[in-house]
């Protein structure tokens, strides 16, 4: 059946949001009188939110002594500053205007909070233009849960079979294929250059947003 509904994950996959993560982490090393990391470092963490930016930035884990402070210290520096450089990834735009022009619908499926999704999309001016946006805690399991995914085809009405997800870590594949839709590995994104794309299980790989228009026909 013809694709109807294509659905991106967010960070690193419909928007590159890792400078704005990135500050906030460096923000942290200020104020404790460290030098800030390049963005190099930080950008392959960027899909694994506070966990895995404040472990680089201040090499703290979950369950050691300060981790929780540290991350509630960031969520509140990106929380002031999400979308200072936040941009779509190139050809981006152009795919979703593609997209729209054919009467084809898309949304965001992500594990990013309500409370930084929702203010990103408005400042991106997305919101309103997206048939769907589930956060990481619209339903009660994350990705690699399938639930998200299966949540944002029941709010459009839409078939597994007549939609794809397009995604930049192995969760976002996971999920995808859980849920039963087609699903794209979106290698421009943050997936670090020790990820085994080939071995997570997707349908296809794409270079460049444009690329996924010819897979769905667009």
């Amino acid at each position: 059946m013809p694709i109807e509904l294509v659905l991106f994950d967010l960070d690193g996959t419909l928007a590159d949001t890792a400078p704005d993560l990135a500050a906030a982490a460096n923000r942290q090393r200020a104020q404790r009188g460290l030098e800030p990391l390049p963005i190099e470092q930080l950008r392959p963490l960027a899909s694994h939110g506070a966990r895995g930016l404040v472990g680089r930035a201040l090499g703290l884990a979950p369950g050691d002594a300060g981790y929780e402070p540290a991350r509630l210290e960031f969520l509140a520096y990106y929380e002031q500053a999400l979308c200072v450089q936040t941009r779509l990834f190139d050809g981006m735009a152009e795919t979703l205007e593609r997209l729209e022009a054919q009467g084809r619908r898309w949304g965001v499926v992500t594990n990013k909070a309500h409370r930084f999704t929702a203010p990103l999309m408005e400042q991106l001016g997305l919101h309103a233009r997206a048939a769907t946006v589930v956060s990481g805690d619209t339903t009660p399991h994350a990705k690699p849960h399938p639930a998200p995914v299966l949540h944002a085809l029941a709010a459009c009405a839409v078939g597994a079979e007549q939609a794809v997800y397009v995604g930049d870590d192995r969760r976002d594949i996971e999920a995808g294929r859980a849920a039963g839709v087609l699903t794209v590995v979106a290698a421009y994104g943050y997936l670090g250059s020790e990820a085994d794309i080939a071995a997570w299980g997707g349908d296809h790989v794409i270079d460049a947003p444009t690329q996924l228009l010819g897979l769905v026909g667009a």
